[in-house]
């Protein structure tokens, strides 16, 4: 490990390719340089502290340049043990002294929460969350600090699912924007985003061919859609399970076969989980899977397989490629993925800067919009408003030089009344 008064990486002589990475990055976020431009000029985060747990790869590393053309002074760790880019650690660290970086990819649990405590004793303005483990630390750990923060911004579904259920417990005692909410992140990010990086993490890892294969997808959410669609067009057969009606109806609208999970670990080839839920594979699904199932996980946190119970049940275990390991139970080969970590991040790296781009417009223009609202917000999960989403749409498809049509005048006063009809 390398430290520093401001940094504990893995190497920080890889920060010239973590530059170099961060470059190719910024030339594919044009939406994300756009608010970089108006926040150099306007400085609307001049003396605000931000702390941020995020997956510490290239795009994240424009996101922090983006927040400090606005004045913000940055602190950022990971919010995965498996997911942090080490060159790009590196180059954070490097390119501007005034950030404080600590992450590496491979973290124990120890230097995880201590990398955490580091960015909470910074004594943040705004938490930026990806998994609600920053702001989980505070609230369990330093309520002390609570008065001083203004808002929090949180950039997944699992960190919403743990907010939510904070707020019903009337345990959140600051606002936090769904950031994960907004249609540019949601839907853009999710779907999209998801969608290519998991099947992108899942062939690194394993370079198997997905044409032919029967893929099941647990759980079909934004998330799940995205993979089978790819898994689809990659020529899968593709097997859905859900606990929620409508979603498994749209599952079997959208042309795939919906059964229950007891049924598809006997016949699938590929699993994939990515609910946000707690063992949604058990062992006595792995128990009658197939001679050389694949295991996979893109939810945020590594308990979507129970890898405890897979390692209790195994004769053997070991390494077989760098985000691979093989099980041996009851004579069969079961593989695990990135350890059962989400594998887009863990084998590969994550979302396309594009994806990105949006998602981040998002967290900056969120920190602007809490900074300009301070004591205004409820200690509640809130949205962003709907105008703050579609200004995101614009900047990306201007980024992309697509232009749209315009409501005539005619047309506005027909929308807005009521008396014309048959």
């Amino acid at each position: 490990m390398d430290k520093g008064d401001n940094y504990e990486v893995k190497n920080i002589k890889l920060s010239e390719q973590g530059m170099m990475n961060i470059e190719i990055a910024e030339s594919n976020m044009g939406a994300l340089m756009k608010i970089k431009e108006r926040f150099e000029k306007e400085k609307p985060l001049k003396g605000i502290r931000v702390g941020m747990a995020l997956h510490i790869t290239k795009e994240t590393a424009v996101l922090v340049k983006v927040l400090r053309s606005g004045g913000a002074e940055i602190a950022i760790t990971g919010c995965n043990p498996l997911s942090t880019q080490d060159d790009v650690a590196a180059a954070l660290a490097q390119e501007d002294k005034s950030v404080k970086v600590w992450g590496y990819k491979g973290e124990n649990d120890e230097d995880y929460y201590r990398y955490l405590k580091n960015v909470i004793e910074f004594k943040t303005h705004i938490t930026i969350d990806d998994g609600c483990d920053l702001v989980s630390e505070i609230h369990k750990n330093y309520p002390d600090m609570i008065k001083d923060i203004i808002a929090g911004c949180e950039e997944t579904t699992t960190g919403i699912i743990r907010l939510k259920a904070m707020e019903k417990d009337n345990a959140l005692k600051y606002p936090i924007i769904a950031v994960n909410d907004n249609d540019t992140k949601h839907l853009v990010d999710n779907y999209y985003g998801t969608g290519q990086s998991t099947v992108d993490g899942i062939i690194r890892a394993t370079n198997v061919l997905f044409a032919g294969k029967t893929v099941v997808v647990i759980g079909y959410g934004s998330c799940g859609k995205g993979f089978a669609l790819r898994a689809k067009g990659l020529g899968a057969n593709v097997i859905v399970t859900e606990v929620r009606n409508f979603r498994a109806l749209q599952a079997a609208y959208d042309g795939f076969k919906v059964m229950k999970m007891e049924e598809a670990c006997k016949i699938g080839d590929i699993f994939c989980t990515l609910t946000g839920n707690k063992h949604v594979i058990r062992t006595e699904h792995m128990k009658k899977m197939k001679d050389g199932a694949i295991l996979a996980n893109s939810g945020h946190f590594d308990i979507e397989i129970d890898v405890k119970g897979l390692k209790d049940i195994a004769k053997s275990e070991r390494r077989v490629r760098p985000f691979l390991d093989e099980y041996i139970i009851d004579g069969k080969k079961i593989f695990l993925c990135g350890e059962g970590r989400l594998v887009n991040l863990a084998a590969a790296e994550g979302h396309p800067s594009e994806v990105m781009s949006t998602s981040f417009c998002g967290q900056a223009l969120a920190v602007e919009y809490a900074v300009k609202n301070k004591g205004k917000l409820q200690n509640k999960v809130i949205l962003l408003p709907e105008e703050i989403d579609d200004k995101i749409s614009k900047l990306q498809l201007e980024a992309m030089g697509i232009q749209i049509d315009k409501l005539t005048s005619e047309q506005e006063k027909y929308l807005s009344s009521w008396e014309e009809g048959t």
